[in-house]
């Protein structure tokens, strides 16, 4: 079992891959976290595999967090978009195993 924490800076306007599709182990949990003040307004897009972002999950307002876990998560690329007009501090986690 492997465990990575990460931390970026997403400036205004940026998509950037935050966590990258498993190489040869399974990702069995993901967190992705809005490092910010709770009276903080921001608007964040999340996606799975799809940098246009035509499907999204929307981290925004209160919601300063997203959590997956389980054996039917996700594999692939999970992308951040920060609409907002500031940079945005993100701490990303992610859990992998050998076993699916």
């Amino acid at each position: 079992m492997v465990q990575t924490v990460c931390t970026y800076t997403i400036s205004a306007g940026e998509k950037k891959i935050i966590i990258k599709k498993p190489g040869v182990l399974y990702r069995i949990f993901f967190s992705i976290k809005v490092l910010a003040g709770q009276a903080t307004w921001y608007d964040l897009k999340m996606s799975f595999a799809d940098p246009q972002f035509h499907s999204f999950y929307a981290i925004n307002g209160p919601e300063k967090y997203f959590e997956a876990r389980g054996v039917d998560i996700f594999q692939g690329d999970i992308w951040l978009h920060n609409n907002s007009d500031t940079s945005l501090p993100i701490a990303a986690t992610e859990i992998l195993s050998e076993y699916y």
